[in-house]
């Protein structure tokens, strides 16, 4: 199990934290069933990087002194900058490591299904992540699941999942975790009939392609026409 160091604080506030944020640490609060909140500072690089090598349900215990050594925690919610994405703010939930545990695990899909490469279907995958009971140290990085032999048009659930002894699922068995379906087909665009007596706007040409006559165009054959008649008279 990693440590991870931090420091009682005795103030809170706004003011606080952004004298904290300047020299490279973050406010960050401890605190666990049947027991008050404890203020503590961290450094958010190295809970960064200890988040991104063991997970984001990595176990860690605490250095720092009388108050909190040797508590074992893991990261419940991270406040983030809203332009920046760095850390400005950590919840650490301590846990009992004889004692099972609520915790979000992700679905990792593993393989490529029938329904994809020979029927040329798409994945649809709809829940990535699945909620889980179980002790600390038994929360996996992630749930595998094999979907290589899955054809067009089928779905595996979240009663499919593989799960290792003594984990529980919490999220309902019913749920689709991915679906192999057929492709959209293109829809052709539709061209609309005109109603009887119904003009069509200036300058479209109707859906058989005859361009409309211009407007003079027959009174001016007729009139070439009266023409001749007279010439021959």
């Amino acid at each position: 199990m990693s440590t991870i160091a931090v420091e009682v604080r005795e103030q809170a506030g706004k003011g606080v934290a952004r004298k904290l944020r300047a020299p490279g640490r973050i406010p960050a609060v401890l605190y666990g069933p049947g027991q008050e909140p404890v203020s503590l500072t961290l450094e958010p690089l190295v809970l960064a990087r200890l988040l991104h090598s063991e997970g984001h349900n990595a176990l860690f215990e605490l250095e720092g002194g009388s108050a909190v050594e040797g508590r074992t925690v893991l990261v419940k919610a991270m406040q983030r900058h809203p332009v920046r994405g760095n850390l400005i703010h950590a919840d650490l939930y301590e846990i009992d490591v004889q004692k099972k545990i609520t915790v979000s695990v992700a679905v990792h899909l593993v393989g490529t299904p029938l329904g994809v490469s020979i029927d040329g279907g798409l994945v649809e995958h709809t829940l990535r992540e699945v909620e889980l009971d179980c002790l600390p140290r038994a929360i996996p990085d992630s749930i595998d699941l094999d979907i290589s032999e899955l054809h067009l048009g089928e779905t595996l659930h979240v009663s499919d999942l593989p799960l290792v002894e003594g984990v529980e699922l919490k999220t309902h068995g019913e749920l689709a975790v991915i679906s192999v379906v057929a492709p959209k087909a293109e829809e052709e665009p539709e061209v609309e009939e005109l109603l009887e007596g119904e003009e069509l706007p200036e300058g479209e040409v109707p859906a058989d392609g005859d361009a409309a006559p211009a407007e003079g165009a027959e009174g001016a054959e007729g009139g070439g026409a009266g023409d001749d008649a007279k010439s021959r008279d």
